[in-house]
């Protein structure tokens, strides 16, 4: 049996304990590159104690930004960037770590500060691709089809990013598989009527994200790992599904796979989702199970004692805080001291504790 600060090893990599970082879009990037936002922010959470730091989703390319505000890794120069601040994180004895992504339809859209929604055409929209010619919604514009060059290169971008992120520093890649972007278009029924081999049945949509992942697998340090974050469920009859995510899940292991990172949702909007405290926590107990496979508990998850009850039986090997490491950086260190453990604290904050 396990405890949340307990130590986790994937593969050569220890991390001190199995509170997560989830990775978070803050809309703060200059061209791609960090600023000085980030290195506040994401070393805010190092020094409060957590084991493993996910930076946002940070695109492979361009047109893969969200918005033009996006983190991106798809040149030397946002490499550099980067690495004052994974250097910052390690001194902290946190592992740094980069979730890439490409955001497929959704691109192209304002930041949600500045109200959302798809770029103006005085905002320099950019063309947006997607598996087949479906509107993410109304008002949003229809993306073109990616043909088989597309493909090709999608793929040769995802290498060279993860290339990037080696060189500066991180030592964790996750894969982007969720939440309505690119890779989960591929994989869902309601964004995917492709009629090549890339569309229709299971094995078809799931062909382009395990490439993919096949291919970042080969060009990352046999000693670290990666993962994969996925929508277990679109929430929608017809639509992707925890079945389906389970035999993913199991060729994604196949494939050199350390960790799936389990979330739900985001191909359509509009869905009623049923919000409660660990409501996706099911989904990584399934996966962990039946696929066999090191998985991350996500979604609601605020409080120290259920944090320790998802790992101590066995529902998840880690778990993941968003929202909730917003609202406090320093949550980790707290929440030893409620379960009693002692924990290292930075010297510079060692009379406060």
């Amino acid at each position: 049996m396990h405890g949340l600060f307990d130590r986790l090893k994937i593969r050569e990599l220890g991390l001190k304990n199995r509170v997560f970082v989830s990775p978070m879009c803050q809309y703060s990037s200059d061209e791609g590159k960090p600023t000085a936002w980030h290195l506040v922010h994401l070393g805010s959470r190092a020094v409060g104690g957590a084991g493993l730091i996910l930076i946002e989703a940070t695109s492979v390319s361009p047109e893969g930004r969200i918005s033009p505000r996006d983190s991106g890794i798809w040149n030397s120069e946002q490499s550099t960037a980067f690495k004052a601040i994974t250097e910052f994180m390690v001194q902290q004895g946190a592992v740094p770590g980069i979730q890439l992504s490409h955001a497929g339809r959704k691109a192209s859209t304002r930041p949600p500060a500045l109200g959302g929604g798809p770029l103006h055409s005085e905002e320099h929209p950019w063309e947006i691709i997607a598996p087949s010619s479906i509107p993410f919604a109304d008002g949003y514009p229809s993306p073109r089809a990616m043909n088989l060059h597309d493909i090709e290169m999608l793929i040769h971008q995802f290498e060279i990013a993860a290339k990037n992120s080696l060189e500066a520093g991180f030592q964790v890649l996750e894969l982007h598989m969720a939440h309505g972007y690119l890779l989960h278009e591929f994989l869902s029924p309601l964004s995917n009527k492709r009629t090549d081999e890339y569309g229709g049945s299971f094995e078809n949509r799931i062909r382009l994200p395990l490439q993919i992942a096949g291919a970042v697998r080969k060009v990352w340090p046999e000693q670290w790992p990666v993962f994969v974050r996925i929508s277990c469920t679109d929430w929608v009859d017809d639509g992707w599904d925890i079945k389906q995510s389970v035999q993913f899940a199991e060729l994604l292991r196949e494939q050199g796979i350390d960790l799936i990172d389990c979330s739900s949702g985001g191909i359509l909007p509009g869905i009623k989702i049923p919000v409660k405290p660990g409501y996706q926590v099911p989904f990584s107990t399934r996966i962990r199970k039946e696929a066999r496979i090191l998985t991350g508990a996500v979604g609601l998850i605020t409080e120290p004692r259920q944090a320790q009850e998802i790992i101590s039986s066995g529902q998840a090997d880690a778990v993941l805080l968003g929202r909730e490491m917003l609202r406090n950086p320093y949550w980790t260190l707290q929440a030893a001291k409620t379960l009693g453990i002692d924990l290292e604290v930075p010297a510079q904050y060692r009379r406060a504790f």
